[in-house]
């Protein structure tokens, strides 16, 4: 597995990524109605792709596919953290997430779904505040989480 810097050319497989990894992994945790909301399959490439710049991006590439992404920002909010289905459990998030961390000094905060918080509380972060957000009057469960360094 390779791991490097986001290139634009990479948006749109990243947004598949997105909603894929969304409605197979999270919907364990979270109501059809939910997943739709969270991920509806329409996104503005050009605004991810403008998120994605401004931040420290980073993908998680085997055999010529993305399997993986994340990224932070200057501020160290680790905004997105997603590997594909196919992938999960092979260690991907954990190599994505320490480079992520890597990258801002201080503390990091997340916004971590019920599925991620394992996964983060595993990595020494603690739950600030669950939180309901709300799209599309749906409302979604996360957890507000921070790491200390």
């Amino acid at each position: 597995m390779e791991i490097r810097k986001y290139q634009q050319s990479d948006c749109r497989e990243l947004t598949e990524l997105f909603y894929n990894t969304v409605h197979t992994v999270n919907a364990k945790d979270y109501m059809e109605e939910q997943l739709n909301v969270w991920a509806t399959g329409q996104v503005d490439l050009e605004k991810w792709s403008q998120s994605l710049q401004e931040h420290y991006s980073i993908v998680a590439v085997e055999n010529k596919a993305i399997v993986g992404f994340g990224d932070i920002d200057k501020t160290g909010y680790l905004d997105r953290l997603y590997v594909h289905a196919d992938y999960q459990g092979k260690g991907i998030a954990t190599a994505i997430c320490n480079q992520l961390e890597q990258a801002v000094k201080g503390k990091i905060t997340t916004h971590a779904s019920i599925t991620a918080k394992p996964f983060f509380e595993k990595r020494g972060y603690k739950v600030v505040e669950e939180q309901q957000v709300e799209r599309q009057g749906i409302y979604l469960t996360n957890f507000v989480m921070i790491k200390e360094r």
